[in-house]
């Protein structure tokens, strides 16, 4: 007969679950249902004249062909960035997995990127693209490349990526690696018995087996773009030049803040968390059937 612990506090396992719902209201409902109520209002920069205009704040969105560019830009870049981010992640884990000597210091060294912040990494980059005194733009005029992100859009779009790859790539490769220890040795070697070369052992039996690893990333990865390169587009092009890296979220803090539209960035914010919403929802609904748990 099976043993089970019960517990006889009624109480005990809402307290336990308190913190994290307060957290999730606050931080999470709280704000959402302000940026739902704001979008729907034209107030002025104090807050001090507010009227409510229904839908008007979307009607000027929806016919401002500058938002549906941010809008376009912001799917290019984030599929950019996870793609790229997951693949480099994946290669490194893959190396690193093998390597017997010295193992510990390559995965540390591959771990520290992700203590960096994201405003940090837009300044290094920056710092080491930068066309006046940085060593890489230096190199590249030096075989023929005017890499100057300042006043070249494409430029700065992939500078923007590679920084915002660059500082994900950590937090990916921790997971690949861990995902690729768990896999049991046994398959690998039966396998390789079998005449299975490298590459098909990694395809046939490898990246399956990484499949729910591989999935729980992409969705976290095009969050990360999505959201989590805020700070590297601030501190690196500022939405610049000719609004080449004006992503949505930064579209959202650049006509809030700055050009003090609160409604029409309510707005935004709101359309942006229904497409994230809407992204995550088809991501599980439809790459999760090629999941192998």
């Amino acid at each position: 007969m099976e043993k089970r612990v019960t517990f006889n506090e009624r109480l005990l396992p809402y307290f336990l679950v308190a913190p994290q719902i307060i957290i999730t209201l606050v931080f999470f409902f709280w704000p959402s249902g302000q940026a739902i109520w704001q979008s729907v209002l034209l107030e002025d920069a104090f807050g001090g004249n507010t009227k409510f205009v229904w839908f008007d704040n979307f009607s000027h969105l929806f016919a401002d062909p500058a938002y549906f560019a941010s809008v376009r830009l912001t799917f290019v870049f984030s599929a950019l960035v996870a793609a790229i981010g997951l693949a480099v992640s994946l290669l490194l884990a893959v190396m690193a997995d093998r390597v017997i000597r010295g193992a510990t210091a390559y995965k540390a060294l591959l771990v520290w990127p992700y203590a960096v912040a994201p405003a940090v990494a837009g300044v290094l980059w920056g710092f080491l693209f930068n066309p006046s005194v940085g060593i890489v733009a230096w190199l590249l005029q030096g075989i023929g490349i005017e890499f100057n992100y300042v006043i070249n859009g494409d430029q700065a779009l992939v500078l923007v990526v590679i920084a915002a790859v660059w500082n994900q790539v950590s937090y990916n490769f921790l997971f690949f690696l861990a995902g690729l220890q768990s896999i049991p040795r046994s398959l690998i070697e039966a396998a390789a018995i079998d005449g299975a070369g490298p590459g098909r052992r990694f395809w046939d039996i490898v990246f399956p087996l990484l499949s729910p690893t591989g999935f729980f990333l992409l969705v976290i990865n095009i969050l990360y773009a999505f959201f989590g390169t805020f700070g590297v587009v601030d501190a690196l092009t500022k939405g610049g030049p000719g609004q080449a890296t004006n992503i949505l979220v930064y579209k959202v803090y650049n006509d809030g803040f700055r050009g003090q539209d609160l409604g029409g960035s309510s707005a935004q914010s709101v359309i942006l968390m229904l497409i994230v919403i809407a992204l995550t929802f088809v991501q599980f609904r439809f790459i999760e059937r090629r999941v192998h748990y």
